[in-house]
């Protein structure tokens, strides 16, 4: 396996890991064009056709985030691949949102494994009849990095506070989402997450581990890995998945079970269409619970027992429609009849470790207009 005439774009700011990776590459044939920091390397971006760019997150005068958005800009669908440090894990997951491809984690002790990931890129640019299954997890997300997490509960706590949001996020102007949730231990064995997909639509969805232990930092990375996946190939017009909350809960069910993570999860995922107001919701599980807010208060969402993800010859998971009447909104809560209050007075107040409190939260999505 090598790299013949594979023109790749090498920007990183440590000039001899740099010229570590840039000898390795020529040695398998790539063209390698170098650049020192993000400005560099959007100036070289411009003025060449690259087949993949390689990229630092963390550098001086612009930073790796900043940089691709730019280069997204000026030539869409050019493949990516970041290279980060343990420490700054959400900024790994802004990139693969915003269409990074793939991640390697420093050090990097083993140079093939950039060209195992430059071969993936390559393959996922081959027209879906000939391509081979793209939405896959990389092997360096699955040897490299996220094995790790089940093994130390501190850094794994770490890591996955990282990838929750602000308490509350303005996914558009008039799309909101807000989120209380409680955790006793360093690792949550709830996760939550939202996004807006494309123009149209936005989605959340709210997932709850069984076991309750460590391996729900494992499992909260590897969900939005799978998840990351769907948004990209929507936003490269290569599938509708991630708008098909019943669809999708089906092929994260499989993929769960060939994650081999020996764990069972709930889960809701809905997805808001803004303009026409319906949401379709799709539920595994029965940990967790969907409602309609309003005026006069929660109305639960009435869905049909379904078996939890992770399950080999699962079913099908609990699904229904919903248009939503003005100054409604979308919310899930796990089964705490506690929570209903704080969420009725808006108590949203983000990821909060407390030993006292008992384990979950609410979410909500709310439309305004």
């Amino acid at each position: 396996m090598a790299l013949p005439d594979v023109s790749v774009l090498l920007v990183e700011d440590d000039p001899v890991f740099r010229k570590l990776v840039a000898e390795f590459l020529l040695s398998r044939g790539a063209n390698i064009t170098e650049a020192c920091d993000g400005l560099d390397g959007i100036d070289k971006f411009r003025q060449g056709d690259f087949d993949v760019v390689l990229a630092d997150l963390s550098m001086p005068n612009l930073g790796g985030l900043d940089m691709l958005k730019e280069m997204s800009k000026i030539r869409p669908g050019t493949p990516s691949i970041v290279i980060s440090g343990n420490n700054v894990m959400a900024d790994v997951v802004e990139a693969l949102r915003i269409g990074a491809n793939d991640y390697l984690v420093k050090p990097v002790f083993d140079l093939l494994a950039i060209e195992q990931a430059i071969h993936q890129c390559m393959k996922q640019q081959i027209p879906a009849p000939l391509a081979t299954d793209l939405d896959r997890l990389s092997h360096q997300e699955l040897e490299a990095n996220l094995a790790q997490l089940v093994q130390d509960p501190f850094a794994g706590g770490q890591i996955q506070s990282q990838l929750f949001p602000a308490e509350s996020v303005q996914l558009l102007g008039s799309v909101k989402f807000a989120y209380s949730l409680f955790k006793t231990q360093e690792v949550s064995s709830y996760y939550i997450d939202s996004a807006l997909v494309g123009s149209r639509h936005a989605m959340m969805y709210m997932a709850h581990f069984n076991p309750e232990d460590s391996r729900s930092a494992f499992a909260s990375v590897l969900l939005r890995s799978f998840i990351n996946q769907k948004l990209k190939a929507f936003r490269s017009g290569t599938s509708d998945m991630v708008t098909e909350p019943y669809n999708l809960l089906c092929y994260l069910n499989e993929r769960l079970v060939k994650s081999g993570l020996d764990l069972t999860v709930d889960m809701i995922y809905l997805v808001l269409d803004i303009e026409h107001r319906r949401v379709a919701v799709a539920q595994a599980g029965q940990g967790l619970r969907c409602y309609v807010r309003n005026v006069e208060g929660l109305m639960p969402l009435a869905m049909h027992e379904a078996l939890q993800l992770g399950i080999l010859g699962w079913g099908k998971p609990s699904y229904q429609f919903r248009n939503l009447e003005t100054a409604e909104s979308m919310c899930i809560i796990s089964h705490d009849t506690n929570l209903k209050p704080q969420l009725l007075k808006d108590q949203f107040v983000g990821l909060v470790e407390d030993p006292l409190a008992t384990p979950g939260g609410f979410i909500q999505l709310s439309l305004n207009r």
